[in-house]
């Protein structure tokens, strides 16, 4: 699937209704990870998952080996939504009207999340016996 943009949009903090568009922007196939975007309180909010229903074992080692210090070291927070059923991260960035620094944020954050998603889900072939045995 060609991906060609995502909609980053305002929600309201009373009702978590979406007030606005704050822009669209350009943005690689790492979007395809990509579940939410927004901003609420002047933070964004970006969710992302595996793009795909994993099995139990493999929730486990993605989790164990999933590489957040990408994300860290570029100055996101990063954070795990242990609530979904796949494994899910949430990563969060102050928002800005200049919408050119935005892009380069959004496409930085994709473009991480499609090597990181790429590199664990490597990491974790063969580990099945590993991580079923827990």
């Amino acid at each position: 699937m060609d991906f060609s943009s995502l909609v980053l949009m305002e929600k309201e903090k009373e009702t978590g209704f979406i007030k606005k568009e704050l822009g669209s922007f350009q943005v690689g196939e790492g979007a395809l990870f990509v579940r939410k975007l927004y901003v609420l309180d002047n933070e964004v909010y970006m969710y992302f998952d595996t793009n795909k229903d994993v099995e139990e074992w493999e929730y486990s080692a993605i989790y164990d080996l999933f590489n957040t210090k990408s994300f860290v070291d570029k100055g996101y927070e990063l954070e795990e939504e242990l609530e979904e059923y796949n494994p899910t991260y949430i990563i969060k960035f102050a928002y800005s009207e200049d919408y050119d620094l935005m892009k380069e944020k959004i496409q930085e954050c994709v473009s991480i999340i499609e090597e990181e998603m790429e590199n664990v889900l490597k990491a974790i072939e063969g580990k099945e016996k590993e991580y079923s045995e827990e």
